[in-house]
């Protein structure tokens, strides 16, 4: 792609990143035809270069871009009537009806305030008055000022009443001039809102995927059936539908299909420059549904678990807890397809135990200690223990890549990546806090033996504190969501230290790793 002439895309590669910037992903689709000859195509998820089309890649699935087409014109009347509500927006009548009505209620609030102090001020002044009154003077002398004074204070109160009266009114009036703009763009960001979900739901339609047997289905079919309800940003888009898509209108027969990336990783994400990665499966996991039914295709690895037939290995045990030594590639509770876990063999061995038993969890691809409570109660205390932030873990883990500094701390919040779980995002907005601690143990042969201690347990935190660009930009080795897979996921849970809730004496347990 280096020295390709066709298009022009800046990956960041060559120079400083910027917000115009950034990385794709392309895909490569093995595929027979009829007479049994080999070949390949070519896919890139989204826009290239600002286009849909060109020479050697397979084109979208509906291309939304032609001047003439529906999308155009539709998203034209769109613009326009977002000109109109920003002309309104922006109108000199409107801001200066705005001001208006905002030095009213300023002027409004101070005159009703001055009001109310100098009533008050009267008040007081006329209490006092009748205090005096009360001696010196007769009752008929006593009894005519205080029917002056009541007099003063109902003609002060009346004053009040009429003022606060008179800048309603007025605010009134020049809140019906405001709103008579408002009321203008309401009505046209409400055509805005039905044009555009009407507009969504004809490329919805538009976009219709095939699978071998020749059974079409639409995007707004294909996703009625999900949690969201319909499709999400971009569903289409992505290099593998698009590849599956041209292979079946020619009668190519899909062999295999590998996605790669290519260019600087986004802000948010985890995406290592040439490094392979499966399809999403918030977008293409329910249209590869539809698309490969039919096909004999390999088990996903997602539900594939190396350690399942692994004895449970307790490091020790009293009557109140259980220090497991949990096997990499094996999951800590069951899944969703997958019922075989830490928790279900706990389960099946102390059928008397009360309680969810397991008090943290690890990665299914992270090995390492696991603490389990044999009731209730003792649960609750780890809990709360975690919660507080008084357990103290220490995790090994050989990162892909020579880190210079020897020691330090990443501070990066993560939410899930609603559109490819169970991948984790760098989010500042929604993403709940993470930190971790790390120090250097040793570097060599290009990679680094680290330490990490985290100070929370967010999902994949230390997997992605350790790739992402703002931490140490190194992956973990043979973390397949992150990085590049390996024999194994080195991350390694060797050492955890807690106060027993029985007993409260403090309990250090460590289990070095086998790398």
């Amino acid at each position: 792609m280096q020295n390709q002439r066709d298009w022009q895309h800046d990956f960041g590669l060559m120079s400083e990143p910027d917000a115009k910037t950034n990385g794709k992903m392309f895909g490569v689709l093995v595929v027979r035809d009829t007479q049994g000859e080999l070949g390949y195509l070519c896919a890139v998820s989204g826009k290239l270069g600002g286009h849909n089309q060109h020479d050697k890649f397979v084109p979208p699935v509906f291309d939304i871009l032609p001047e003439d087409g529906f999308f155009r014109k539709g998203e034209a009347i769109i613009s326009e009537i977002n000109r109109q509500v920003d002309e309104i927006e922006n109108s000199a009548s409107f801001l200066k009806a705005k001001g208006q009505l905002l030095e009213a209620e300023h002027m409004a609030t101070q005159e009703i305030e001055a009001l109310k102090l100098l009533n008050k001020r009267q008040q007081e002044a006329r209490q006092r008055k009748r205090l005096e009154s009360a001696e010196f003077i007769s009752n008929h002398e006593r009894d005519e000022i205080i029917r002056q004074l009541n007099s003063q204070s109902i003609a002060d109160h009346y004053a009040l009443k009429q003022l606060k009266i008179s800048w309603k009114d007025e605010l009134a009036r020049l809140g019906r001039i405001v709103q008579e703009f408002q009321d203008a763009m309401a009505v046209l960001k409400e055509e805005r809102k039905l044009r555009s979900a009407a507009l969504q739901d004809e490329i919805f339609e538009q976009y219709s995927f095939l699978n071998i047997a020749h059974e079409r289905r639409s995007l707004g079919d294909i996703f009625k059936y999900t949690p969201e309800g319909k499709p999400t940003a971009g569903a289409g888009e992505c290099a593998a539908p698009k590849l599956f898509q041209y292979a079946f209108q020619h009668e190519l027969a899909p062999i295999a299909m590998a996605e790669f990336w290519w260019g600087q990783s986004p802000k948010t994400e985890v995406r290592i420059h040439g490094h392979y990665y499966p399809a999403c499966r918030g977008k293409c996991e329910p249209i590869l549904g539809h698309m490969l039914r039919g096909m004999e295709i390999g088990e996903s690895p997602l539900y594939n678990q190396p350690a399942a037939l692994a004895e449970l290995t307790a490091l020790w045990e009293d009557d109140y807890i259980i220090i497991i030594n949990k096997p990499h590639e094996f999951l800590s509770v069951p899944g969703k397809k997958v019922d075989d876990s830490i928790q279900t063999r706990l389960r099946k061995l102390y059928p008397e135990a009360t309680g969810p038993l397991l008090v943290h969890r690890l990665d299914m691809s992270t090995s390492g200690i696991l603490i389990a409570a044999k009731s209730l109660d003792v649960y609750k205390d780890l809990q709360r223990q975690f919660a507080n932030r008084e357990i103290k873990k220490r995790y090994v883990a050989i990162l892909d890549g020579i880190v210079a500094e020897d020691e330090g701390s990443i501070d990066l919040p993560l939410r899930v990546d609603l559109e490819d779980r169970p991948r984790q995002l760098v989010c500042y907005e929604h993403g709940k806090p993470a930190q971790t601690r790390w120090e250097v143990i040793e570097r060599k042969d290009g990679q680094t033996r680290v330490h990490f201690y985290p100070i929370t347990g967010r999902t994949h935190q230390l997997r992605v504190h350790a790739a992402h660009s703002l931490g140490l930009a190194c992956p973990i080795v043979g973390d397949e969501l992150y990085g590049q897979r390996s024999t194994r996921l080195y991350l390694h849970a060797e050492r955890i230290e807690f106060r027993h809730p029985i007993s409260g004496e403090w309990l250090t347990f460590e289990l070095n790793s086998d790398f």
